[in-house]
């Protein structure tokens, strides 16, 4: 980047997400994971610890060593009856479209700007227009990331997505024209929005989509007529439930609570509701009162906010991620006077009735308030809710709730399960077992700092930084085994020091990532639990190696033991990110190499893009992944999912995904 090259958001959005807020000085996971490393042995040039080491019948699948379920692949690869596609090569991607496994085909299926309502144009990627701010509060919103797929009565034909909108580049939804270039105190300009106008624009391509699709011959469509269609975004009512309601002295503005943003993954409710977690919420707020200071020894930000303890630990700052909004839109200004209640509205999963349009988004305030990268939702022991998450930053937690009892019970009373339970941080131990360490007033050394449970909650993560919860490399998606056993990719962590190693995060300056897994006492609801370490990315790049990638980051396992792998980083080998496939059952499985798990690549994206999303129909022959931010934007990258014509601006989409011979997919 040159000095004179202006400096976006997304940037920005990139530098400071990769810059840790924690400062407790917990013990991190890689300093667990260096003692645990030594006495477990990782198997190096291997993807994962030697079998041997993996822990007994608690983690071991039941169907291990036979056949998992009943739509097993076959072919002359079969392993444990469940991968057989022939896997895209290193060398078909990294171009400009797309490259999926010869098994298979793909679809492309809603990009940023397609109508949901009748009487609103598309928006096609033309370079000289962008969509107003009234029509992409009706069109499909921009940065595909995590989302769920909700069958009409059990149909595999027909159903709803609900699809999150994560974030957008200020180049990429407005014309130059849109913009003014602002000296924030660095090398490089950065791009605000010049209007409000502009600033509604975008907040309207963030949120949620919610959308009717189906199945036209082979073909999925988007059905425009549908009364479930609609996009919630960053001004749209919503409610507070659980433990912290809206017109807590916390949250309370005075006025109607509006709006998710940073929508990043996703979870889904035994009882049929999407569950859309708010990332990097930090980034959209800033002090429209600050001016530069160029007069000391570098350049500060001079305004009359100034963080409180609990905003620095968010990572609140004057300039946000450079989105603008507080130029023209109050509640985003962090110099207001009820910045601290608005910014604390922010930061929940939030749950949504995709079959009920006109229900308000309801943000459930008992799973804790962080940086939420996604959630699994599971039943454990007694029918209980048990939801995991990952608190995506360098040195933050993961996180579990339990709630107080049967799921169903709870409902037939009136109660959401998501309201009432215990909220959990993780620490884990060199040995392999790990500690639920619970989040609640009742510890003395949480009493001493917060005044109420509900205070636990707004600030789970200085809560979790005093009981000792175990900082992580940005934990990010979880998903739950058929088995019980929990994956949660650790996606990297530049910023690790040798001091700083554990038996979990066990290396140092971690760029590629790795996975790590575990399973959970008493069903889901106990306080213990043992781990290990399921895939190092760095153990993967061995020259010819076609298993290679890098930051794992979508992740989830299907009923038969397929885990699914998305990446959003720097690829090796010049590839584009991707999805892989691989066995979750214990032992070797590769055929062609016994030491190495089964890793197999089935589609790759394009240019700068980072791939997301997924979910299937119910017989799992239907597969949707997104496509982010492909080309960052640029049409001189990709012009995907339009033709190759460098000009048409490329847009995030959805890609329908079938087996040609109509078989599960990932076998």
């Amino acid at each position: 980047m040159t000095s004179k090259e202006p400096l976006d958001n997304a940037t920005i959005h990139d530098l400071q997400e990769d810059s840790p807020s924690n400062t407790s000085g917990n013990r991190p996971f890689t300093d667990v994971a260096g003692v645990y490393a030594s006495r477990r042995k990782v198997l190096k040039g291997g993807l994962t610890f030697a079998a041997a080491s993996f822990f007994a019948a608690p983690m071991a699948f039941a169907a291990k060593g036979g056949k998992p379920g009943p739509n097993g692949a076959v072919g002359q690869f079969k392993q444990n009856g469940l991968i057989s596609f022939d896997p895209v090569l290193i060398a078909d991607g990294s171009g400009p479209v797309p490259a999926i496994s010869a098994d298979y085909d793909y679809q492309v299926l809603i990009p940023w700007g397609t109508a949901i309502e009748p009487g609103t144009s598309d928006y096609t990627g033309n370079p000289v227009t962008r969509p107003t701010a009234a029509e992409q509060a009706k069109q499909i919103g921009i940065g595909h990331d995590g989302m769920w797929f909700f069958p009409d009565n059990g149909s595999n034909e027909r159903g709803v997505l609900c699809i999150n909108h994560e974030f957008g580049r200020n180049t990429h939804l407005n014309l130059a024209s849109d913009l003014d270039a602002v000296d924030r105190g660095s090398s490089s300009p950065s791009l605000i929005p010049n209007s409000l106008e502009a600033v509604l624009r975008s907040q309207n391509a963030h949120g949620v989509g919610v959308v009717e699709i189906y199945n036209n011959s082979g073909t999925w469509e988007l059905d425009v007529a549908s009364n479930k269609n609609r996009r919630i975004h960053v001004n749209t009512p919503v409610a507070f439930s659980g433990p912290v309601a809206a017109d807590h002295p916390l949250l309370n503005t005075g006025a109607q609570p509006r709006g998710t943003v940073n929508n990043c993954a996703n979870g889904y409710t035994p009882w049929g509701t999407y569950l859309t977690c708010e990332e990097n919420f930090n980034g959209y707020f800033g002090d429209e009162s600050a001016v530069l200071d160029l007069g000391g020894e570098s350049p500060a930000w001079i305004g009359s906010w100034s963080p409180t303890e609990e905003q620095e630990r968010y990572g609140f700052s004057s300039r946000g991620f450079d989105y603008g909004w507080e130029r023209f839109d109050p509640r985003f200004d962090l110099s207001q006077a009820s910045s601290l209640q608005e910014t604390n509205r922010f930061g929940w999963v939030v749950e949504i009735d995709p079959m009920a349009p006109n229900s308000a988004p309801v943000k459930r305030t008992a799973l804790g308030r962080f940086k939420h990268e996604g959630v699994a939702l599971t039943v454990g022991q007694g029918g209980r809710a048990v939801a995991y998450m990952g608190d995506d930053q360098r040195f933050d937690y993961i996180y579990k709730f339990v709630s107080d009892d049967n799921w169903q019970a709870m409902r037939a009373q009136g109660k959401s399960p998501l309201d009432h339970g215990k909220l959990y941080a993780a620490r884990f131990n060199d040995d392999g077992s790990g500690d639920w360490l619970e989040l609640t007033i009742a510890n003395p050394a949480l009493d001493a700092r917060f005044s109420s449970q509900e205070e636990v909650l707004v600030y789970a993560r200085i809560a979790a930084d005093i009981v000792g919860a175990t900082p992580m490399n940005r934990p990010e998606w979880t998903t739950v085994a058929p088995n019980g056993d929990v994956y949660c990719a650790l996606t990297n962590n530049s910023r690790r020091q040798p001091e700083q190693e554990d038996s979990a995060n066990p290396l140092q300056a971690n760029s590629d990532g790795h996975i790590i897994r575990w399973h959970d006492s008493e069903q889901h609801t106990g306080t213990t639990f043992d781990w290990e370490i399921f895939i190092i990315s760095d153990d993967t790049q061995e020259d010819g190696d076609e298993r290679t990638f890098g930051d794992p980051d979508g992740l989830w396992v299907d009923p038969d033991g397929r885990l699914f792998i998305q990446t959003d980083g720097g690829q090796k080998k010049g590839l584009n990110n991707q999805m892989l496939v691989c066995s979750t059952f214990d032992g070797p499985n590769d055929p062609t190499d016994p030491g190495k798990l089964d890793v197999r690549r089935l589609f790759t994206g394009v240019s700068s893009d980072e791939i997301t999303g997924i979910t299937v129909t119910p017989d799992r022959r239907i597969m949707f992944i997104n496509t982010q931010h492909p080309g960052n934007g640029d049409p001189t990258r990709t012009n995907f999912p339009a033709a190759t014509d460098g000009v048409t601006i490329p847009r995030d989409c959805t890609i329908v995904i079938t087996r040609k011979d109509g078989g599960i997919i990932g076998s």
